[in-house]
């Protein structure tokens, strides 16, 4: 992966998805004993940055189109203790006009796909997953934002369960929503 860019001409290699994030920003302490790799894998994890961490970083310009939903947001395991990005996803939420954004109690708990945690350990997957879709319905969410393929499938799975209508969004694509929204 390293060797598909010129990583001193990019200002950032950006990730969507937490958990590859994650994985993304320790090429530098899996490489760091190989000496044809160790320096640019350092460079490579100074490079490599969350699309939310990103946005926060570059001053992105609040949208003016708005969204006027209750929205709940589930902190990807990968993002809040793999990466340390906690509140960058919430002030993108916070900058959409009309957002009521309302916190999802237990936001850190597990949702139960960890991975393929969900394929390995289903019973226990199946528990987490459930006690997270609890706490999303008690928040009167409209939608849930997280920033994970297999938390979305997770999450998405035990609100079929629940036959709950709540749908699921990345927050990037609620921002995104908000700026096509917007006149002129």
């Amino acid at each position: 992966m390293i060797d598909l860019f010129d990583l001193t001409s990019l200002d950032a290699v950006i990730t969507n998805a937490a958990g590859c994030g994650s994985h993304l920003k320790h090429y530098g302490r899996l490489l760091e004993n190989d000496p044809a790799y160790s320096a640019r894998a350092a460079l490579w994890d100074r490079k490599v940055k969350d699309i939310h961490e990103w946005l926060v970083e570059i001053g992105f310009r609040p949208p003016r189109g708005q969204i006027r939903e209750r929205v709940t947001y589930h902190e990807a395991c990968h993002l809040c203790h793999g990466q340390k990005i906690t509140q960058q996803p919430r002030e993108i939420l916070r900058s959409i006009p009309g957002l009521e954004l309302v916190e999802l109690p237990e936001s850190t708990w597990c949702c139960g796909s960890a991975g393929i945690y969900n394929i390995t350990q289903p019973e226990t997957a199946a528990a987490l997953g459930k006690r997270k879709v609890g706490q999303i319905l008690s928040t009167g969410a409209e939608q849930v934002a997280t920033s994970n393929p297999g938390c979305h499938l997770q999450i998405s799975f035990g609100l079929q369960i629940e036959k709950s209508g709540i749908k699921l969004t990345q927050p990037v694509s609620l921002l995104a929503r908000a700026y096509r929204g917007e006149k002129f």
